[in-house]
């Protein structure tokens, strides 16, 4: 099924990426994609100098008009919708940062909130954030059944094991991978990484610009790459194919070799 992918650069301005993301929406529906994949913080780029209470101030519910307008242009384009944004928490001065499926009718189907904050390499999300306390079982959507994680995830393989075991056929991870030493060279294999050891696809939209590496991927079951968007801004194409999926999870079985009957916690 054809997916559209979204790399781009968002401002620090709500209403102006929620005019490119319906530009987007508009652009994949007209290629005929049954779903299109945005990264994460694509409500807004939030920097250094914004504060814990701006931010929380800015971020909206569910039912908000940001995920309202988003779920019309998905009912009205008969499109399938992945992203992520901030979302209220009742923690003070704390937010979410919440991935969200949207089906062809406009209904949400599926929200994730993010359990791993980026508290590495000299960054603390959880000064402005407040995690997610589980994994969300995978839905079935029009390229097959997801599971979803959110970008920092990634660096934790339990993880996308759980989504797989759980009947994950295709893994998203909206994403804004901060730029860095070897920080490329680490997306690039951790995406691959997750999509062999599962035997599923493994598709990563990422933020280009500011802070952010770009480099949005889409990786097949076998770990061949089939998209890098490089530092491109816009949008791209892939089509998946479940069938790679059952073929490489046969002559592969990763899943069904495990010793779940063996493998102990050990200590330290």
């Amino acid at each position: 099924m054809k997916t559209a992918i979204v790399q781009f650069k968002a401002s620090t301005r709500k209403e102006d990426n929620l005019k490119k993301i319906l530009s987007y929406i508009s652009k994949a529906a007209s290629k005929n994609a049954t779903l299109c994949a945005f990264p994460e913080f694509m409500m807004f780029y939030t920097n250094s100098t914004q504060t814990p209470k701006q931010l929380a101030n800015l971020a909206e519910t569910i039912n908000g008009d940001f995920i309202t307008t988003i779920a019309n242009a998905a009912k009205e384009k008969q499109i399938q919708i992945i992203g992520s944004f901030y979302e209220k928490s009742r923690k003070k001065d704390r937010v979410y940062d919440t991935s969200f499926i949207i089906d062809v009718s406009g209904k949400v189907i599926s929200t994730y909130r993010k359990i791993h904050l980026y508290d590495a390499l000299g960054f603390k999300e959880s000064d402005k954030m407040t995690s997610g306390s589980k994994i969300v079982k995978p839905v079935d959507t029009s390229i097959g059944k997801i599971g979803m994680m959110i970008c920092y995830d990634l660096r934790f393989p339990e993880m996308s094991r759980s989504l797989a075991v759980a009947g994950a056929e295709v893994l998203v991870a909206p994403s804004a991978w901060v730029k860095g030493k070897m920080k490329e060279e680490h997306w690039i294999t951790i995406n691959k990484t997750r999509a062999i050891e599962n035997g599923c696809y493994m598709i990563a939209p990422d933020q280009v610009g500011n802070i952010y590496c770009g480099r949005s991927l889409v990786v097949d079951p076998y770990g061949k790459i089939l998209l890098d968007m490089k530092k491109k801004q816009g949008i791209s194409f892939v089509n998946i194919d479940l069938n790679n999926v059952k073929q490489t999870r046969k002559v592969l079985p990763l899943l069904k070799n495990r010793r779940t009957d063996i493998y102990p916690i050990l200590k330290a």
